[in-house]
Order: C-alpha cells, then sequence, then structure tokens
C-alpha cells in the first residue's frame, strides 16, 4: 500500500512541474490563435474617447460628433505637425490644421449631413415595390376572385333590409331598433 501511494505522490508532483510549463503554452498557443478584436478594429490609431457602446471605431454622425479613434494612424509628417501644435496655433499654417483636422476626421459636419444621392434608389425601390404590389393585386382580382353575388344588387340588398325590419330581428340593438313600426319610418 505504501508503494502504492508513495508512486501516487511521485505522480502527482510530477505532473504539478509540468501544469504550470502546459498553461504557459496553453496561453501561449491561444495568444497566438485568437485576434484582439480591439486591435484588429482600431489598428494602430489613438484611441481618444469612448465612441459608440464603448467600441473603438470610427463613425461619422451627428449623434456620436466624437469618434472613439482618429481617423488615420500617426505618419511623421503628423508628428512635426502635432510639436508645432503643442505650441502657439498662430504659427500654425491653415495646411497644418487641415493635416490635424483630417487626421482626426474624415468629413466635417457639412460634409457628412448633406443629402446623397441615395434617396433616390430608396424612393425608386419604393415604387417599384409598390407597382409590384398594385399589379399583384389586379390580378388577384381579376384573375382569383368571383364575381360579386348576385344578392349585392341594389334592388335585392332593400328587399333584404325590409325583410329584416319585417322580421323585427335584433330589436335592442340592430337595425330594427331604429325602425318605428307605428309610423312605418326611421325613428
Amino acid at each position: 500500500m505504501s508503494v502504492m501511494r508513495a508512486l501516487g505522490l511521485r505522480l502527482h508532483n510530477q505532473f504539478q512541474q509540468v501544469l504550470p510549463q502546459r498553461g504557459a503554452v496553453m496561453a501561449m498557443m491561444r495568444r497566438g490563435t485568437h485576434h484582439d478584436g480591439t486591435r484588429l478594429m482600431s489598428g494602430d490609431r489613438e484611441v481618444v474617447g469612448y465612441g459608440v457602446n464603448g467600441n473603438p471605431i470610427y463613425i461619422d454622425c451627428v449623434e456620436f460628433p466624437f469618434p472613439a479613434i482618429r481617423y488615420r494612424e500617426v505618419t511623421a509628417e503628423l508628428c512635426a505637425v502635432r510639436e508645432k501644435e503643442l505650441g502657439d496655433w498662430k504659427a500654425l499654417s491653415i495646411q497644418d490644421k487641415k493635416l490635424l483636422y483630417r487626421h482626426s476626421f474624415c468629413q466635417t459636419y457639412a460634409e457628412f449631413q448633406h443629402f446623397t444621392p441615395d434617396w433616390k434608389l430608396v424612393i425608386g425601390v419604393g415604387f417599384w415595390s409598390a407597382a409590384i404590389g398594385l399589379l399583384i393585386s389586379l390580378s388577384y382580382y381579376f384573375k382569383l376572385y368571383d364575381p360579386v353575388p348576385e344578392t349585392y344588387a341594389e334592388d335585392r340588398r332593400q328587399a333584404q333590409l325590409r325583410r329584416i325590419i319585417q322580421l323585427q330581428m335584433n330589436p335592442i340593438t340592430g337595425l330594427s331598433s331604429k325602425w318605428c313600426y307605428h309610423t312605418n319610418k326611421w325613428k
């Protein structure tokens, strides 16, 4: 029994020594095969804010005026302009200011708020779908539906109404309740 116990303890100790190495290998494999989604979305761009739902994405819209990441990655030219930016802004040229703005944003407010020709496509698809729906409903009307029964003719409907009044059908809340049987007129 003691031999079995000693063998079990020796195996347990060997397993304990191998376990950290195996865990490290597994962690390295996991790191090598799984991608960091945040890094893939943003690349090497600078994270400057919270963004849409905390995701590091760039989007031009009025609802989220300050995107989470800058539009472009940092370049050597931009680093030189950023050094000038730390000093007096009056020393910056118009081109430098535009470069700084375009580094952070793709479009200005005026650019991303103006109407694009996409509305024409939406209206066109809407009209086409309405026309197709109208054609389908007309084909159903002319091809599938039976003709209107004879009882829908005006003289038959009046005869039906007279019969309902004569039989005093539904005298409390129906048509008969609105007919005066003494004067033979509508109340």
